[in-house]
């Protein structure tokens, strides 16, 4: 490339810059990646949960008797007003998809030196409506599967799971009312491609599990090997 490109594309991210400065989300240090929402301390800052490393961990024991899955798993802790919250409000209301190409990085990092994820054929996201869809453009666990792909995953994107019409939100539903709903949130389709094939579920954030564990108790029509689940958060309550 000429050396007068190069300076006109200097100039350019440099006006850019002045207008709208690139910054990390969280120490607002402007020394990153133009990909990237966090610079590497932060990142290396988040609250990690370890729960790869433990036996019978907490998410896994969310679907004891109450869905065939053979093991999950979540990355990072989320509370109010964290990094984390900030993370997910980027991604779900700012449309920031960065945000969740970071999560999808982190969850592949965590299915690359897990041997229990060691062997995935599609990755399903879980779906959002489609006046969600309509309305902010892009499903974030979409967004995170494809973090989870291009950052070295072997495995194929399964979007034939659907959200169903007219469900409400399950935000401010306790557990009791979420379980009560959780057969009708999801319907599945196109599912003879998943036939013996090992799955993974995967999802921006879990609290009661209930929307997790409809999606699982629908795919079960399929016959797959395995079910798995990972998120990229896990909600302290």
């Amino acid at each position: 490339m000429p050396n007068w490109i190069q300076s006109v594309q200097s100039y350019f991210h440099a006006f850019l810059h002045l207008f709208y400065p690139h910054i990390c989300l969280q120490c607002g240090t402007d020394v990153l990646a133009q990909h990237q929402v966090l610079c590497s301390s932060c990142v290396a800052q988040l609250p990690y949960t370890n729960f790869g490393n433990m036996q019978n961990n907490p998410i896994e024991k969310i679907f004891w008797g109450r869905a065939p899955v053979e093991y999950a798993c979540s990355n990072l802790f989320f509370t109010k007003e964290s990094i984390v919250q900030k993370l997910i409000i980027e991604l779900k209301y700012h449309q920031n998809k960065k945000a969740g190409y970071l999560l999808g990085s982190l969850i592949a990092l965590e299915l690359k030196t897990n041997p229990k994820f060691q062997t995935i054929d599609y990755l399903i996201p879980i779906p959002i409506r489609k006046s969600k869809l309509r309305k902010r453009g892009f499903n974030q666990s979409l967004i995170i599967c494809e973090g989870i792909l291009s950052n070295g995953i072997q495995a194929n994107l399964f979007t034939g799971l659907l959200k169903t019409k007219n469900t409400l939100t399950q935000t401010r539903k306790d557990r009791l009312q979420r379980s009560a709903q959780a057969n009708t949130l999801f319907y599945l389709t196109n599912f003879k491609q998943l036939n013996n094939k090992h799955l993974l579920v995967v999802d921006d954030v879990i609290t009661t599990g209930a929307t997790l564990e409809a999606a699982c108790l629908s795919l079960r029509v399929a016959q797959p090997a395995s079910v798995k689940v990972v998120t990229a958060a896990y909600t302290l309550r």
